[in-house]
């Protein structure tokens, strides 16, 4: 008899829960410093996870936790982009 497949869980930095590691965005920090969102999980770099809605980003952005995540300061155009980016859904 097969094992059932264990799937992997991340816990989104806006609203702190665990879920589905599918049912999240990536927000990636290549190693070059640059902030992106990695919708496919396979860029290299360090990563965050964030629920596919805009509150979670809204609330990762209020308690600074993507830049306890990369160690960084991350500039609101950024953020900005991160919004739109998921708006548009990659």
């Amino acid at each position: 008899m097969q094992k059932p497949k264990k799937i992997p869980l991340r816990q989104c930095v806006g609203c702190r829960e665990m879920k589905e590691k599918r049912a999240l965005i990536r927000v990636v920090k290549s190693p070059e410093g640059e902030i992106s969102l990695d919708f496919r999980g396979k860029k290299p770099g360090r990563g965050a996870y964030v629920c596919p809605e805009a509150e979670c980003l809204k609330k990762a952005r209020r308690s600074r936790a993507l830049e306890r995540a990369f160690s960084a300061q991350i500039p609101p155009e950024v953020y900005d982009a991160l919004e739109e980016e998921m708006a548009r859904g990659g």
